[in-house]
């Protein structure tokens, strides 16, 4: 019998704030896999390392994040089939992934290479969406509002206008894309609507602040949050 591929999420960052199914699974299974940039520590890691067993074997498979697909693809390609050796080995396989694994998650490109041959379970995780609006104190929707979920990566005029349409707006994927997103965000009209939440729950370094007193540069963890109190709640 062939194991089973968990894909599970830990979480934006506090350890705390992994679930009690997730880390359950954690401590059970004997293998634990997770992606890493090359050259750097995994933040999933991190956040689960204190339910990875000490007899569990890992698998570290670095993923390279380059605006050319091809790269990445053939990582998950070569980390799909580490899996699949294990998996086909009868060994249950806990992927952590940051936040939820099928929410902007890495182990979206696992699943789909390899859920046709082997039983594949996605364990939901806390999100950096709710966990921004925690640390910002700030309702993410209320009532009747919509929410926009945008990627920084996108051109500024297609952020221009999709932020200028929306009732609430949660950029994520920052980063180096900062600047262009205040000017999309400014050109929007919405600039003193927008918070900047930089790495949410992450404990000794969370930062809030509204947009317009931002850092010059944003780690890739963090988040813009706009609110233009359309559909008033109180």
């Amino acid at each position: 019998m062939s194991g089973t591929l968990y894909g599970i999420g830990v979480g934006p960052g506090d350890p705390e704030l992994l679930t009690l199914k997730a880390a359950r699974l954690i401590a059970s299974c004997p293998v634990v896999a997770y992606p890493v940039l090359p050259g750097t520590d995994s933040f999933a890691r991190r956040i689960a390392a204190a339910h990875i067993p000490p007899t569990a074997r890992e698998i570290a498979m670095e993923v390279p994040m380059r605006p050319d697909r091809a790269p990445a693809q053939a990582a998950y390609d070569t980390g799909a089939a580490h899996l699949a050796d294990a998996l086909a080995a009868g060994q249950d396989v806990a992927c952590l992934c940051e936040g939820d694994p099928l929410f902007y998650g890495s182990f979206m490109y696992l699943s789909a290479r390899l859920s046709g041959r082997f039983p594949v379970v996605a364990v939901p995780g806390v999100t950096s969406l709710t966990a921004a609006a925690a640390a910002a104190q700030r309702p993410l929707a209320a009532r009747n509002d919509s929410v926009a979920v945008l990627p920084g990566t996108l051109p500024e005029d297609v952020l221009t206008a999709r932020i200028a349409a929306a009732e609430t707006v949660a950029i994520l994927k920052v980063g180096r894309h900062l600047p262009k997103i205040v000017a999309a965000v400014r050109g929007a009209g919405c600039l003193d609507q927008a918070s900047y939440v930089e790495r949410a729950s992450i404990p000794g370094e969370e930062r809030v602040c509204p947009l317009a007193q931002a850092p010059a540069e944003a780690p890739y963890f963090s988040m813009i949050l706009i609110s233009k109190g359309t559909d008033p709640w109180l």
